[in-house]
């Protein structure tokens, strides 16, 4: 009955969020993105990255907002499990997208890149905050080099994103 409860209680959360409707298996639609890493502007294609490992695509609702600051800096300070794990960690929002510059170096750490993303982008990876919303919900992607969908989590708590990611990169037989 206990883990009744729990499971029940924790797909509450995860609906609170952002609804998944990106599966385990599930092609992960392609990113092209404009954004920025350490102050500077950097591209991205997904399909280009995943050449090199699996991405973990982090959306998080927007940039100087504290749940966010908070997010953001547990993936700086972890950056090296994940590139150990040969996985590159991006950072995606329709937030305060004008302020990613300063979020890259203050927040990030100079870690990994952040983008601004657009309102199909949230679509494809069913982000949105809530429905009839602009901003992005609080959901993370690991993507496999193969282009699916090897992990998806999303909560409103931004503390378990990072710790999940690394468990789902393990699982997937990561370098480590």
């Amino acid at each position: 009955m206990r883990a009744l409860i729990l499971a029940s209680a924790a797909a509450i959360a995860v609906s609170a969020t952002a609804h998944a409707d990106l599966n385990v298996g599930d092609a992960a639609p392609e990113l092209v993105l404009e954004g920025y890493q350490a102050g500077e502007a950097v591209n991205f294609t997904l399909s280009e990255a995943l050449e090199s490992g699996p991405v973990v695509a982090f959306f998080f609702p927007a940039a100087f907002t504290s749940g966010c600051e908070a997010q953001a800096a547990n993936f700086a300070e972890n950056i090296e499990q994940f590139e150990t794990l040969g996985a590159q960690v991006i950072g995606l929002t329709a937030g305060n997208v004008d302020r990613l510059s300063d979020f890259s170096t203050q927040h990030c750490a100079d870690a990994f890149p952040v983008f601004a993303v657009n309102d199909q982008m949230i679509s494809d990876y069913d982000a949105r905050m809530r429905p009839g919303g602009n901003w992005t919900g609080r959901i993370t992607y690991v993507i496999d080099q193969d282009s699916t969908i090897a992990y998806h989590y999303a909560d409103g708590n931004p503390y378990p994103h990072v710790d999940n990611s690394l468990e789902a990169l393990r699982a997937m037989g990561g370098a480590d």
